[in-house]
């Protein structure tokens, strides 16, 4: 106890004496590194300093005639002088501390070629002070050219190197900010105090915008020439004359030109987006580059551009290769031809060649693709055991045999049309014995979705597909009779025929008084016809959309059927049909199920025309009903797919984050007023619609965000958020999102992050997590999925609904055998079928609702996923459209945009012959260059061009 005290420590007060030592300390070695420094000099470098600020002495001195040669010799020193990339060259490292005084000097001069040359040499001095004088550089550089005679011309801007037109470039781009929005727009340099800041004020750069932009052309014009592309389009963005890069690039520069700015084209906000793209195509124009260009066309959705390319190569093989990038894209055919008031002369040669009309109807699509099974040896058909593969499953057998066989053959009818998709030779339907065909193993409703698997298995195929449709045309079920009617429809999906057959056989039914025959005669020319924007389909369906009399069911069918046949085009026919129609209808048949696809049948209209929607959005604003706001979000969210569009995104996000707690509070305070059982109702009307906007809301994000792998990876974080804190109706369309946004694409963390949802304790959530599962591994036979979802079987075999949804979902990951995927986009995921995406989307609303309409009566929803069901395969064809097996690579894509040099543009690659199957994420090239395509991207049908300057191996060694 006695040592206590001996912890009262006494501070001593010699402290502060000791830092003052300290700082004492550093002062001297600070000024002994200075003297350092100067001692270390080399012989060259104290030569070199010597000789610099004997020429500054000499431009102080009253003699004229000493000023243009001691310029002169500064001028070469500088410009000879070479320094390591980390260091400051010498010549400007010396003059610095002159620079103020050489400022004051060039004040007093009068104007003259030897002021210009001071001027022009000021200016590269200019860049050691950017950090207290801003736009230095710039402002000399402009003096410069101010001060010669007209004769003379200033030197290039690339005589003094790089780094200094990268810095001019810089400035440039500042000064263009400044003009146009006034100083506060540009941020002050970090070295400017703000008692000096009044220094900055008196130096205005000279010139007008004019000399701005016609420095820009000098400093772009370097950079094209020494491997900056990325730099010249840069500094074309920031002084806003991007469109006159065409003139600038040649030959060796358009192609990583036009590859840079296509990857900007995600980043800008519009009508940014639209002027890179219309330069791009004007480049690719330029340069004889017709698929690149068409590409670009379609993704403007430009009738006028797509026509003008296609007409554009006169080469007919070249138009063949055209003609089926604008099939994959399902570009309707009339927009090639002419209208009369444009080309009055254009009737006379109106028709395509019979070659030519092949390829754009996708006539041959069914052939192909069955010679292709072949070749992948995956021609024979699946039986359901085989996609079920249930002796792997984990159940204790005996429990699961027989709990719901209704439902069990139900899905076995999905699962056998997804999984032979195409082939048509599946044992269930297609290849049945008379009489004992899985038709009658169904009931009711469920005899048309097993009819109209008949148009799956035989899909693209309209030659032999119609007979066999044929005879449950004439069955007395109702139900079977619906379902030969939707067949029809799904079998001509994405072919044109010159018999129009779909239409010829379903337009009088269109009236029928059977419901389900007339909604099977309305959806199959709706799929049918996707994206064909025919006019006489609109007199056929719209009438139904604008009826008062008939149920919501088929005025919404019918204004979905409409979407898909008119998606993308805006047509003010239809939209102002709908818009009166949501005004007109009662609340009470607004509030049915079916409001969601009206209003998906408006949006539809509007896919990728980003502001065109506005006044639509306006008009809706103007309805009271909870289904305007549903409304608004689609159009919008449907206006503005796969642009990344950020500022969308974040609304949508706002949206999702409202709790509809204050609804709650607000029920609270009523039912304290009177617990009257109107009220309740009332308020359960309220909140039913009210949250089916979030739904709608987080679907949203993710159609934004697609396309596009940045977003949708930062679009994942959000949806990670949302599943904790979100409502129950957000939590169950998080997954549908995921789904949505990595359609065909299995990647490990989406293909977790499903796997976890699909065992949530709300079962909407798994449900709907399951189906997602599906859509991710679309027809890519993943293992590792397919593995997960026979453990759901297992889990889920006393759950009917979720067993249901794993058996679609393992049909959907063996889709086609392997061989069709579903993701809207192709040619190198740049281009987005609109069609595809109208599809996915019509598919995915049924679910979001799921108990309302795929686990009742309307499981034939998941057949609009035909519209975006297309074979991933890569066939090489010759010139007269026969099939030329060809060796390719085919590896994972890289990004190789802005990447000096040639760089691989695949990894990891393997080869094989032609036909071959593509990923999602894959990329093929020729092993060999014996062959040059036609295309500019391996995928689809590609044709080939033997390589006449092309020798064999062993040739070139004799």
């Amino acid at each position: 106890m006695a040592e206590r005290p001996a912890a009262d420590i006494t501070v001593p007060s010699q402290d502060p004496k000791e830092k003052k030592k300290e700082e004492d300390k550093k002062l001297d070695t600070k000024a002994n590194g200075v003297k350092d420094e100067e001692e270390e000099l080399s012989e060259e470098d104290a030569q070199l300093k010597s000789e610099l600020e004997m020429l500054v002495e000499r431009l102080r001195e009253l003699n004229t005639d000493l000023y243009r040669p001691a310029l002169e010799t500064l001028r070469t020193l500088i410009r000879t002088s070479t320094s390591s990339m980390t260091s400051v060259p010498k010549p400007l490292k010396f003059l610095r501390p002159h620079y103020p005084g050489l400022q004051e000097l060039f004040e007093t001069w009068p104007a003259s070629e030897n002021k210009s040359l001071f001027a022009d040499i000021l200016s590269v001095l200019a860049m050691t002070y950017s950090d207290t004088e801003p736009r230095g550089t710039l402002r000399y550089r402009l003096l410069s050219a101010s001060l010669l005679p007209p004769t003379s011309k200033i030197s290039e801007p690339g005589s003094w190197g790089h780094e200094y037109v990268r810095h001019l470039a810089a400035e440039l781009g500042e000064e263009y900010t400044i003009r146009q929005e006034g100083e506060e727009a540009v941020p002050l340099p970090t070295a400017e105090a703000d008692s000096d800041a009044p220094k900055s004020k008196p130096a205005p750069v000279p010139g007008t915008i004019e000399d701005l932009h016609n420095l820009g052309l000098e400093c772009a014009t370097f950079f094209l020439g020494h491997n900056a592309e990325p730099d010249a389009v840069d500094l074309f963005v920031e002084l806003e004359i991007v469109d006159r890069i065409a003139s600038l690039v040649d030959a060796n520069t358009f192609g990583r030109v036009c590859a840079y700015m296509d990857r900007c084209v995600m980043l800008l906000p519009p009508p940014d987006d639209v002027t890179f793209l219309r330069t791009i195509h004007k480049i690719y124009l330029q340069f004889s580059k017709f698929p690149e260009a068409l590409g670009v066309a379609i993704r403007l959705n430009d009738a006028a551009l797509i026509r003008q390319d296609f007409n554009a190569s006169g080469n007919p093989i070249m138009r063949k290769q055209l003609a089926f990038l604008l099939a994959r894209a399902q570009i309707p055919i009339e927009w090639l031809k002419a209208s009369a008031s444009e080309d009055p002369d254009a009737d006379a040669e109106d028709e395509f060649p019979e070659d030519i009309l092949d390829c754009l109807s996708n006539t041959q699509l069914s052939r192909h693709f069955k010679e292709f099974g072949k070749e992948v040896g995956v021609a024979d058909p699946k039986s359901l055991e085989d996609v079920y593969k249930s002796h792997l499953e984990t159940t204790r057998s005996g429990l699961s045999a027989n709990v719901d066989s209704a439902r069990a053959n139900l899905a076995g009818t999905f699962v056998n049309a997804f999984v032979n998709a195409g082939f048509g030779n599946d044992k269930l339907m297609v290849e049945a014995e008379e009489g004992s065909s899985w038709v009658y193993k169904n009931k009711d409703h469920g005899m048309m979705s097993a009819a109209a698997s008949l148009g799956l298995g035989l899909l693209w195929d309209t030659d032999v597909g119609l007979s066999h449709i044929d005879r449950y045309t004439y069955s007395p079920e109702e139900w079977i009779k619906a379902g030969a009617f939707l067949a029809t429809g799904l079998l001509n999906a994405g072919v044109r025929t010159e018999a129009d057959a779909a239409l010829a056989l379903l337009a009088e039914h269109v009236e029928n008084k059977s419901v389900p025959l007339k909604i099977a005669a309305i959806m199959g020319l709706g799929v049918a016809y996707a994206g064909s924007h025919r006019e006489d389909l609109l007199a056929l369906l719209l009438p139904a959309v604008a009826d008062d009399s008939v149920s919501m069911e088929i005025a919404a069918l019918s204004a979905l059927a409409l979407g898909f046949v008119f998606v993308g085009s805006g047509n003010g026919e239809i939209t102002s049909t709908i818009l009166q129609t949501l005004m007109e209808r009662d609340d009470k048949a607004l509030d049915e199920k079916w409001g969601r696809f009206m209003a998906l049948g408006l949006a539809l209209l509007y896919v990728g025309l980003q502001d065109a929607s506005d006044a639509t959005l306006e008009t809706l604003k103007a309805i009271q009903h909870p289904i305007s706001r549903q409304a608004q979000i689609l159009v919008e969210v449907c206006s503005f797919v796969a642009t990344g569009n950020v500022l969308r995104v974040q609304r949508l996000l706002h949206l999702c984050g409202e709790h509809l707690d204050a609804l709650k509070e607000k029920e609270q305070a009523e039912s304290a007023e009177g617990k009257k059982d109107e009220n309740k109702d009332e308020k359960k009307e309220d909140k039913k619609p009210d949250d089916t906007f979030q739904s709608f809301a987080v679907l949203g994000i993710a159609m934004i965000a697609m396309g596009e792998d940045i977003g949708a990876e930062m679009s994942m974080r959000q949806f990670n958020h949302l599943m904790h804190y979100g409502d129950p109706i957000i939590r169950k369309s998080v997954p549908l999102a995921l789904g949505l946004i990595s359609a065909s694409n299995p990647q490990l963390p989406v293909l977790d992050t499903l796997s976890k949802y699909s065992h949530d304790h709300d079962l909407a959530v798994a449900l709907n997590a399951i189906f997602a599962m599906g859509l991710v591994g679309a027809g890519t036979n993943n293992a590792r999925l397919a593995q997960m979802l026979r453990q759901l079987a297992g889990y889920y075999y006393k759950e009917p609904d979720c067993l249901f949804m794993v058996r679609i979902a393992q049909g959907l990951v063996h889709m086609g055998k392997g061989t069709i995927g579903i993701n809207p986009f192709f040619s190198d995921r740049n281009i987005m079928s609109r069609p595809a995406v109208a599809g996915l989307l019509a598919t995915i609303m049924a679910f979001t609702d799921a108990k309302a309409f795929v686990l009742d009566k309307y499981h034939w929803m998941l057949y609009f996923l035909v519209t975006a069901m297309y074979p991933r395969f890569l066939i090489t064809l010759d010139e007269n459209l026969e099939s030329k097996p060809v060796t390719v690579r085919v590896g994972q894509a890289v990004d190789v945009v802005g990447q000096a040099g040639k760089p691989r543009t695949i990894s990891g690659f393997q080869t094989h012959q032609t036909p071959v199957r593509l990923g999602t994420t894959e990329r093929a090239e020729l092993a060999t260059e014996e062959f040059i395509p036609y295309a500019h991207v391996l995928e689809g049908f590609v044709i080939l061009q033997k390589n006449p300057g092309w020798e064999k191996e062993d040739t070139m060694q004799m």
